[in-house]
């Protein structure tokens, strides 16, 4: 009998724990599902006799280090800052870990000691980190196989409302972590373009927009996402000429957005004077110039320089922006209080459905002709539980942890699914799930 710990039972995580918890029926194994909402976790191991719901709290280091030491295997679906923390239990008591997040410096460092211990830390197995990096290597390894050379790859992702129920003006919805989308982009952006070196800063990431069309789905704005620099290596495109990896969203969002990251409410690092008594209206009007005899809306949009009652205004009205609603109680950061004004505006609908967009772009060449080569995926979502987010997050986790489990997968000290050993039996048992890449190629 194998004892399996999820710490974490948040939204994305929700098709791997049931997942797993029936497939754990078959293989007996336990399943004990940890997350600072006891109610939460009750929820999503009710009804399986191999589940055990647990109250966690990250802070407490001792009950951390009793969960995992009656543990075989930890999954951490916490927020990423909170991995080493469990990584490090992981050591100390020799346990092997998956996550589906970004491989940080402090989880790097531990690649030597778990290798040591013959632990696997398996990172960066959700849809992006993840999927991903197993589609893109897979076709990579195709064209080398060949004998072909690449020298341009783009990789764009992103998580959006299906096209069925996007039904408002900023054609967005938050199908995730909300915090992380109002803080999305601010480490900037580098990448390598036509054999030179690219760097957006943070304040004009929301200006630098490309423009893709993924199969039937319409047209998409990209934005450059953090440090593609870094795939070079892990890809083994060291020649590469073009690097880039991005975040989709529909036409017109990027703009309208760059409006909170120019006026700096986007700030997560300081807190207002007296938010308390702060409306929507008197927040946007605080980070305004004073301009005698202007309205609100109008010194908003002379200083953005956007026109009044044009597109991107009515997008900000619609969120309500310029209304004397108080602000809620315990919002104090810049950041806090956005994220409080837009999220009830932005959930999901009870019937609505998301939808996960992903396309790479590889231009290769071979026998002295050029070609290019686009895959894409389109994954939707089945209800408010398996939305496309949790499918694609939670089941190449859920997956790789079932073939490490069955001895159909191996390796130690800190990994990611770049090698066919992982990425091949993977991808095959997504396809039942909707995770299936379309291709198409011509020759330039």
């Amino acid at each position: 009998m194998k004892n399996i710990l999820i710490l974490g039972a948040g939204l994305s995580a929700s098709t791997m724990i049931r997942h797993l918890l029936e497939k754990g029926l078959e293989k007996q194994w336990t399943i004990t599902l940890a997350d600072i909402s006891l109610e939460a976790a009750q929820l999503k191991t009710k009804g399986f006799s191999n589940g055990k719901a647990m109250l966690f709290d990250i802070a407490d280091e001792k009950g951390l280090a009793a969960m995992v030491a009656e543990s075989d295997l930890v999954i951490s679906m916490l927020p990423a800052r909170f991995h080493p923390v469990v990584a490090q239990q992981c050591l100390n008591l020799s346990k092997h870990m998956f996550t589906a997040s970004y491989v940080s410096p402090e989880m790097k460092a531990m690649s030597a000691e778990a290798e040591a211990k013959n632990l696997l830390f398996f990172n960066e197995c959700g849809v992006d980190p993840g999927i991903d990096h197993m589609s893109a290597m897979k076709v990579i390894d195709e064209i080398k196989a060949k004998g072909g050379k690449i020298t341009g790859f783009e990789s764009n992702t992103g998580g959006l409302i299906a096209p069925e129920y996007d039904n408002n003006p900023w054609n967005y919805k938050f199908t995730w972590n909300a915090r992380n989308v109002i803080l999305a982009g601010q480490a900037g952006a580098r990448f390598l373009h036509n054999g030179k070196y690219k760097y957006i800063p943070f304040t004009r990431l929301y200006e630098r927009i490309d423009r893709a069309k993924v199969l039937n789905y319409g047209e998409f704005d990209v934005y450059a996402n953090r440090d593609s620099l870094s795939y070079r290596e892990v890809y083994g495109l060291g020649d590469v000429q073009t690097l880039v990896r991005g975040t989709m969203r529909r036409p017109g969002y990027c703009e309208a957005w760059n409006c909170f990251v120019q006026l700096g409410i986007t700030d997560d690092t300081y807190e207002l004077e007296n938010p308390e008594k702060l409306t929507y209206r008197t927040f946007i009007e605080a980070f305004l110039p004073e301009m005698p005899g202007l309205s609100v809306e109008d010194i908003f949009c002379k200083y953005l320089g956007i026109e009044r009652g044009g597109v991107i205004f009515k997008k900000m009205e619609w969120l309500g922006i310029f209304e004397n609603t108080p602000v809620k109680a315990g919002f104090k950061t810049p950041a806090q209080i956005l994220q409080s004004i837009i999220e009830p505006k932005w959930v999901l609908g009870e019937n609505d459905l998301d939808m996960i967009v992903m396309q790479h772009t590889f231009d290769y060449e071979l026998n002295g002709k050029k070609f290019r080569r686009l895959s894409s995926m389109v994954v939707i979502g089945k209800n408010k539980i398996d939305t496309a987010m949790a499918i694609t997050v939670g089941m190449p986790l859920a997956i790789a942890i079932e073939l490490f489990l069955t001895g159909k997968m191996d390796g130690k000290g800190v990994q990611v699914p770049v090698k066919p050993q992982y990425y091949n039996p993977i991808l095959e048992k997504l396809v039942p799930f909707g995770v299936e890449f379309i291709e198409e190629e011509v020759e330039l």
